[in-house]
């Protein structure tokens, strides 16, 4: 689709247990909880496929094998099939979208540093890659964060963003409340919201399957002035609770996911 991101690999750590997700995640790994009719880690997919990119890594661990089923059969369950019982299945005008998916079974209980670490050898010695988590979706620029990250030429790019806020916030003057807002837009401060672009030499920095990436290694890129901010600003919300999917569900069913780009 643009020049840009032609070429780049995503790669979506999918690994995780999803505990805070137990009444989704007793059966199945996070990334796959539905909204929309549709697995969260296949809108996250949308999102990069909507900036050219269509080559995917999967960073494996519990419950992989759901994942593995769903795109081993994909072709199979998006489309018109005839059956001949003894020659196998004929698919008819497959709705399947044009992308390349390389699974990786990453472990168990590897942490997500070390999860980016085992799966190196599938990207290219030199060639930025974008990375983020199998939970959350934003309508961010991937192409603008692509041009952003080559344009200051260091090692790391994280989306910063601002949560919505969880909890009614008082505004209070002395001892009064002078103002309440049930759920403020913004909170002040930013956070990572995943959506990274790295160099591949970013990883040498990861010790071992033990290793958090979110702490160690980001912390080292950070001292070595080797990580910047990508401000997002708009639409970004994780599924951590329930709640969260529920919300997320809701705006699928209005047609309102700002994340949907692909509908406008």
């Amino acid at each position: 689709m643009i020049d840009s991101s032609r070429g780049i690999k995503a790669v979506i750590l999918a690994g995780g247990r999803g505990s805070r997700l137990s009444e989704e995640t007793d059966t199945k790994p996070k990334p796959m909880v539905e909204i929309g009719g549709r697995p969260i880690l296949w809108h996250i997919m949308k999102i990069y496929a909507e900036h050219g990119i269509s080559d995917f890594i999967i960073c494996l661990g519990y419950k992989g094998e759901k994942i593995k089923d769903y795109f081993y059969n994909y072709n199979l369950y998006s489309s018109d099939i005839t059956v001949d019982l003894r020659s196998g299945a004929t698919i008819h005008q497959s709705q399947a979208e044009d992308w390349r998916v390389t699974l990786v079974e990453t472990g168990l209980e590897t942490q997500t540093g070390g999860r980016l670490r085992k799966i190196r050898k599938y990207l290219g010695q030199d060639e930025v890659f974008c990375m983020t988590y199998g939970d959350a979706v934003a309508d961010i620029d991937i192409t603008d964060e692509i041009a952003f990250h080559r344009a200051h030429g260091k090692l790391a790019t994280v989306a910063a963003v601002r949560p919505l806020a969880r909890f009614g916030a008082l505004h209070i003057d002395g001892d009064a409340v002078d103002r309440f807002e049930e759920k403020p837009a913004e909170e002040s401060g930013l956070i990572s919201g995943g959506f990274f672009v790295l160099n591949p030499k970013a990883l040498d920095l990861i010790d071992g399957d033990a290793t958090l990436w979110e702490k160690a290694p980001m912390e080292r890129l950070a001292a070595a002035g080797q990580l910047q901010a990508y401000r997002h600003n708009g639409f970004w919300q994780p599924m951590d609770t329930l709640r969260d999917r529920m919300a997320l569900e809701h705006l699928c069913e209005a047609g309102q996911g700002p994340w949907m780009t692909w509908q406008v």
